[in-house]
């Protein structure tokens, strides 16, 4: 049974969840509406992935015996002045969500919450490859720098863009 804090600070973490997927999708349409259809693909599947990391948390809260909240949105910022702005503020969203997850660890320990606890962990887990990702992106764009072409093959690869943590390896 969870407790009415840790209930109350889990149903705040389903609303960032869902934020954060309409996050991705304010972008993956700015990025579509600019053309660039690789960016929007990669955008539009992390913003599906954001979903699935909330009903994650609804359906623990629900199985918990509390009762999942699902709450009013923040709307996203929907236009940027460049995809170098557009990713930074990305990193800057998933550093935000990070210190989120590391909250509810907290409090999850300070109650004695070891079933919480334990759930958690594959959202840190997450949470250091969202960062990682993110923050490969940027490296790649400082590399880009206003070169067109830079751009369009970054474009194109990105869909394929994956990172591989020290957490997600499952060998040495």
């Amino acid at each position: 049974m969870l407790s009415k804090s840790i209930e109350s600070a889990l149903n705040n973490q389903i609303k960032i969840e869902a934020e954060s997927s309409q996050v991705y999708l304010a972008m993956a349409v700015w990025a579509e509406v600019k053309g660039l259809e690789g960016v929007s693909t990669f955008m539009y599947a992390q913003s599906d992935e954001e979903r699935q990391h909330m009903l994650k948390l609804v359906k623990f809260v629900n199985e918990r015996g509390g009762h999942a909240k699902i709450s009013n949105l923040e709307e996203p910022n929907d236009s940027f002045t460049s995809f170098k702005e557009m990713f930074q503020k990305l990193y800057d969203h998933e550093v935000f969500v990070s210190k989120s997850i590391n909250e509810l660890v907290h409090i999850s320990l300070q109650e004695k919450d070891y079933a919480t606890h334990n759930f958690l962990q594959w959202y840190v887990s997450e949470q250091i490859e969202e960062e990682a990702l993110a923050r490969t992106v940027l490296d790649k764009i400082n590399l880009i720098g206003d070169d067109k072409g830079g751009l369009y093959l970054f474009d194109r690869d990105i869909e394929k863009l994956t990172v591989t943590t020290a957490s997600s390896e499952t060998t040495l």
